[in-house]
Formats: C-alpha cells, sequence, structure tokens
C-alpha cells in the first residue's frame, strides 16, 4: 500500500555494513506529521537508536542520508539533501546539508531516507538502482581522492547519471572534520560526516532512480513555482547572488566589519578586494552551475590560468572558504585560496573547520605557544601560503603536528595547554564560520545556541546584518521594536533568532536551500504551508501558525538530544575574542557581545530552564512531546 501522504516514497534503505546485509522498512508515519521529513525526521530515528553510550566512531552509530517531502519536485531549491549523525568532533548532534543532484534520486530510486550502522571489515561502496541495493567491494577505490572516487564508482555502475556521494582521504583517516561530498564539489562539510562515514568503511553511495515523486496537485505546484520563480528573478539580491555566488560576502561583511581576520581577532582585511567577489567574477570567472530545481544558480567556478597555481579549476567556491583561507590567515593570494579549494573538496575535508586550525596554530604559533621544531619546522607566520598548503596535507595524512590539527581546535588547545584555550575559536567543538557577533549580535547568540554549536545556517538573521527594514517590520514587527534591526545591539535579538530558528527548522524537514528565505528574503513560513499541502496534500501543514509549533517541537528535539548528552547552559557560550576583547578595528570597533542577556531572553522564550538550560517538562508537554521527556529522564535527566 502506498504512503498515505504524497511527496514521500514511503520507504526506508536501512544498510547494516557488518551483517553485509540490507532491507527496506515503511517510513514511520508516527513520526511524519509531527515532524514533516528531512533532518528532524532524521533525528527522530537518531534519537530512538544513539544515545550517550555511543561513541560517534562506532559501528554503532548511524549515518543518515535525509530528504524531505518537496525533494526531487520542481519546487524552487528542492534538490538539497542532509545527512544526521552524532558527531566525531562535538560529541553531540550532528547535521551536515549540501546541494546538487543527489538527493533527488534517493527519492526517484524508492527512498525517503538511507540509514548506515554496522562497520564493514573491508572497504566498501553503495550502489542502489530502483530498489535493487547492492554492498560492492571498494578495496580498488580506497586510498583515492572525491574526484577520482566520483569518476571510477560512476564508471562501475555502468550509468554517467548515477548520483554519488564519496569520501576522500580525510573520511578514511578519520580527521574530525572530514566532509563528505557530491557532484564532486558539493559539501556535506560540518561536524564530520566523512569520519563517520570513514569508521564505517563506507567509501561512497551510488543511485540512480528512474521513478518520480507523487504530488497532491500538480497544477497547483507548478503555477506557485512559476510565481516562485518571477519573485526571486524579480529580487535585486538574487539577481546579484546569481552573478556572484556567495563570495560577493566578503565585500559584505569587510563593509560591516565582520570579515574575520587573523584567526577572528579583526573584523576588517585591509586587502579583502584581492580576494573578493568583484575580481573572481572579472578575471576567473569560468562558468556557472544550478542545484537541482534551483532559479538562483549561486554555484561558481573560478580557474586560475597562470602563474604557480596555473590549470586549478576550482569548483563551487563559497565565501566560507575566501575568509577561511584568506582573512582569517591574512592570505591575500587569491590564487592559492583556489587552489586549497579544489584540493580539499579532493581529500573530502571542511574548509572553514580546516582553516581555523590553522589559524588558531598560527597563533599559537606567533604568541611563542609553539615552538618551531613542534609544528614540524613549519614557518607559520600570517599568510604563509606553503605553510597552509603543507599544514592541509598533514592534517589528511594525520602526520607530524597535523594529527594535533586532525582532532580539532577544542582538543588541540586542550593538549597544547599554555592558555591555547583562548585562541581556540569554536563553540561547543565546532570551529566558528564566518560571522562575528560583536559586528552581528544575532550571530552571536545563533552560534551559541545552535544544536551542532557554532552553526550561523540554522537561524542566521540578516535583517541586523544587509539592513532588510520593510522584511525585518512583516517578519518580527521591526517597526514596533527599535533596536532589531541594529546589528550593534542586543534589543530583540534573542526574539528573531527564536523565530527564524523555528522557521529555518521548518526548512530543513522540507530540505530546501537557506537562500531566499533570508538571504535574500524572498519566502516565509506561509510560503512553505503552501508549497508543503500543494506536494502532500495534507491539511495538517497548509497553516504556518501550525508550522511554526513544529519548527519549535523540531528545536526542541534537538536539544533534548544534547541535553541527553550532558550540554547544559554553561556549553551555550562563545569564545571570549567575542565577548572580552573589543573589536580593534572597523564599523564595529570597540564592540563586544553581551552574551547573558541575550541568552536569558533566549531562555525564556523557549521556556528553557535559565540555571540549566534544559527544557522544561510542560514545554515538552505543550508540545507533544511527553515520550521524550519520558525518555530524558529515564536517562537521569531531571527536568526542571
Amino acid at each position: 500500500m502506498s504512503f498515505p501522504l504524497k511527496g514521500y516514497a514511503g520507504k526506508v534503505l536501512w544498510v547494516d555494513l557488518t551483517q553485509q546485509k540490507v532491507k527496506e522498512v515503511p517510513l514511520p508515519k508516527r513520526y511524519v506529521r509531527d515532524y514533516i521529513g528531512g533532518t528532524a525526521l532524521g533525528g527522530c530515528i537518531l534519537w530512538d537508536h544513539v544515545g550517550p553510550q555511543t561513541d560517534p566512531l562506532s559501528p554503532e552509530n548511524l549515518l543518515l542520508v535525509v530528504t524531505g517531502p518537496v525533494t526531487g519536485t520542481i519546487w524552487h531549491t528542492s534538490g538539497r539533501g542532509a545527512l544526521v549523525s552524532k558527531s566525531p568532533l562535538t560529541g553531540i548532534w550532528a547535521e551536515s546539508h549540501f546541494g546538487g543532484h543527489f538527493a533527488p534520486e534517493v527519492k526517484y530510486a524508492g527512498y525517503d531516507m538511507i540509514v548506515v550502522k554496522g562497520r564493514s571489515d573491508k572497504p566498501v561502496y553503495l550502489k542502489v538502482e530502483d530498489g535493487k541495493v547492492e554492498i560492492k567491494s571498494a578495496e580498488g577505490i580506497w586510498g583515492k581522492g572525491v574526484y577520482e572516487t566520483t569518476k571510477l564508482v560512476r564508471e562501475e555502475f555502468g550509468d554517467e547519471d548515477a548520483k554519488i556521494l564519496a569520501i576522500g582521504q580525510a573520511g578514511e583517516n578519520l580527521v574530525r572534520y572530514a566532509a563528505v561530498m557530491s557532484a564532486p564539489y558539493d559539501a556535506a562539510g560540518r561536524t564530520g560526516m566523512g569520519a563517520v562515514m570513514g569508521s564505517k568503511r563506507l567509501k561512497a553511495i551510488a543511485v540512480r532512480g528512474f521513478g518520480s515523486v507523487k504530488v497532491a496537485d500538480p497544477e497547483g505546484l507548478m503555477e506557485f513555482t512559476k510565481e516562485a520563480k518571477r519573485r526571486i528573478l524579480e529580487c535585486e539580491q538574487a539577481m546579484q547572488q546569481r552573478k556572484y555566488g556567495t563570495p560577493m560576502l566578503v565585500e559584505v561583511k569587510q563593509q560591516i566589519g565582520e570579515l574575520p581576520t587573523k584567526n577572528h581577532w579583526n573584523g576588517v582585511f585591509e586587502e579583502y578586494e584581492k580576494i573578493g567577489s568583484v575580481r573572481l567574477r572579472e578575471e576567473y570567472w569560468k562558468a556557472t552551475k544550478a542545484c537541482s530545481a534551483c532559479f538562483i544558480a549561486c554555484k561558481k567556478f573560478f580557474e586560475v590560468e597562470s602563474g604557480k597555481f596555473a590549470g586549478t579549476l576550482a569548483g563551487h567556491v563559497e565565501y566560507e572558504t575566501l575568509y577561511a583561507f584568506g582573512s582569517n590567515l591574512m592570505n591575500a593570494d587569491v590564487d592559492s585560496i583556489l587552489y586549497i579549494d579544489r584540493l580539499c573538496d579532493d581529500y573530502g575535508i571542511d574548509t572553514i573547520s580546516t582553516g581555523a586550525s590553522i589559524a588558531f596554530l598560527m597563533e599559537c604559533y606567533e604568541k611563542g605557544l609553539v615552538s618551531k621544531d613542534q609544528v614540524d619546522g613549519l614557518d607559520l607566520s600570517w599568510g604563509n601560503v606553503d605553510a597552509i598548503i603543507e599544514l592541509i596535507h598533514k592534517i589528511v595524512r594525520r602526520e607530524g603536528v597535523g594529527n594535533l590539527l586532525a582532532e580539532g581546535v577544542k582538543r588541540a588547545a586542550e593538549k597544547i595547554g599554555k592558555g591555547a584555550e583562548k585562541y581556540a575559536i569554536h563553540v561547543k567543538g565546532l570551529e566558528v564560520s564566518g560571522q562575528d557577533g560583536r559586528a552581528h549580535r544575532s550571530a552571536g547568540l545563533t552560534h551559541a545556541t545552535a544544536a551542532r554549536g557554532a552553526d550561523h545556517l540554522r537561524s542566521l538573521v540578516t535583517v541586523d546584518q544587509l539592513g532588510y527594514e520593510d522584511v525585518a517590520a512583516e517578519r518580527f514587527g521591526a517597526d514596533k521594536l527599535p533596536g532589531i534591526c541594529d546589528g550593534q545591539s542586543e534589543e530583540y535579538k534573542a526574539l528573531a533568532v527564536k523565530i527564524i530558528e523555528d522557521v529555518y527548522a521548518v526548512r530543513d524537514a522540507m530540505i530546501v536551500c537557506w537562500y531566499s528565505v533570508s538571504w535574500p528574503p524572498v519566502f516565509w513560513i506561509d510560503d512553505f504551508a503552501k508549497v508543503l499541502k500543494l506536494v502532500t496534500g495534507y491539511e495538517g501543514f497548509a497553516d504556518p501558525r501550525e508550522l511554526m509549533i513544529m519548527g519549535e517541537r523540531m528545536v526542541n528535539l534537538k536539544r533534548a538530544f544534547n541535553v541527553r548528552e550532558g550540554i547544559r547552559r554553561k556549553d551555550d557560550t562563545l569564545p571570549e575574542r567575542f565577548t572580552k576583547e573589543p573589536m580593534p578595528n572597523g564599523p564595529a570597533k570597540g564592540q563586544v557581545v553581551n552574551l547573558e542577556r541575550m541568552l536569558n531572553e533566549y531562555y525564556q522564550l523557549r521556556n528553557w530552564d535559565l540555571e540549566t538550560g534544559i527544557p522544561k517538562r510542560e514545554t515538552f508537554e505543550r508540545l507533544g512531546m511527553l515520550d521524550i521527556a519520558e525518555e530524558l529522564e529515564k536517562s537521569g535527566v531531571k527536568l526542571p
């Protein structure tokens, strides 16, 4: 019997690599109506099967490839997927999203989700073709980079249209922030999903499907998608994004004093134009590509045509890579950054955490906390490109000081000691991305409270960063809340973060791109309600107010997972660099983050205990989550 709601395949593929067996099970209906799909539905399965006793790199941990009900449809940005697991970098909730065309292929092959558990004795890859599933030997490709792996797996599959997720050598060597790559330049970059995959000796997942996604109202969806395209094309910010991609944020961040520089010490970089989007577009642009069903097409390909790095073609270059290996390392050589981007993609490693780890070590070197002998004789002066590239190789191979950095900045700082923790810029073990709460207060609160650690993508409030005053008035009542659009004020930031976080939770249950929700701010929760109703036919998804409650439920599910892992208020914090060190230069000069004020307000809005950060029992009751509350109490957590 088909699944009762349209948009879903109705099946989950479970793969046990220890037993070398696969099975299909029905999509859990009891979760769908409360959690929709995507990372939220994956979180329900993770909650049921992975607890505090589970080592993230053990066979008992799960790796979930998740889709949403709109995945594989024509709706704008419905081509994205996500991975859900327990992070080997942080030891808590992990999710990492990726673009491209892989996720729709999973739906076309007949599945809403792929769940992998266990560990193979030998390297393998998973072949999925329209319901036929095989566990194939990967011994011949183990040790190879992502680009060659993708090519070889596709050739062995015998279908050039097969979609591939793969890891490189970083995942094989269990670098704690190894990425999983698709296409092969689209990254599920954060939280170390590549290490989870490597720990299972799973080199790749290859999928080909010839089915389709059935929707409840095809004509209605077509008309609304046409309207969505019109709204995108009429949006100036979306068209700027189409031209420049996310590299345009280099200039945006510099303008407001939020471009991370010298290990987040500063917010402005004198040579920002050398690594900015205008130069990249004029001198390096080679091609533009889009993910499945996307009208923006933000993926930019840049080629280095001369010099030391001539011949480098870097795919889907992002702002986060440009800052991580540019301004944050005091490196203005954009040729080298493009080379590094391609290198990291092939190795399968998160550019944010890699760049942050190198920045941390460079500052420790500058401050005399590590000697030249302790860093394998490398000259770790700021901006030393050769040393940066050599450190990447060492991290991936876990050689010398690279073995230390492969553990992430939190563990590395603890190992070095001597006060090195001060220069480890992370939250809950996840290295901070390209934002700074001193210039952008809501980003500071977002980093402190996000479930996976320093994460800007679960509740990025752009109205106080980019000045969308009309949008702020519509979404938050900003015309009545003075200060909400002021990036250097704590006023009403807790409210904005809470609302955005709930909306984004629904977005991630559908799994659509954050672009067009906040930057540019084209779609909102009422649009999500309309799309979900058109796709699934379910009236319970048609009310935006009900969706907001579902979003709140999803946020509390992730919080419950982390509380069970031991996370408390003390962990919802920021590095002292943001809370105690005034910004030295730029538009945010002299600013620090008053986190405690925002955190108190945020907890009150969430109805979490002010002292512990644990959701109150009445919160779980209101959200229909008594089963979660009871399980927490069974695990020894005392609910306030």
